[in-house]
């Protein structure tokens, strides 16, 4: 299998299709399920085995918080 082209991409989504992410995401993580979106026109598959981390970064003129699932390839 050939290896993905690395990817690094940054998308905005208008509320509603936010919270309707987020909301599928813990309906999977609560039910230990594989979490399957559908980004830039690429569908990633989140394996269960994913860790999960919440990082804060606080500059001169803006805040930012992400949600971040990590997983080895």
């Amino acid at each position: 299998m050939e290896p993905k082209p690395t990817r690094d991409i940054e998308k905005d989504y208008p509320l509603v299709q936010f919270v309707e992410k987020l909301r599928r995401l813990a309906d999977a993580l609560e039910s230990g399920q594989r979490f399957e979106i559908k980004i830039a026109g690429e569908r990633i598959s989140v394996p269960v085995r994913a860790t999960y981390n919440i990082e804060h970064e606080r500059g001169e003129k803006e805040e930012e918080v992400e949600f971040q699932i990590k997983w080895s390839i």
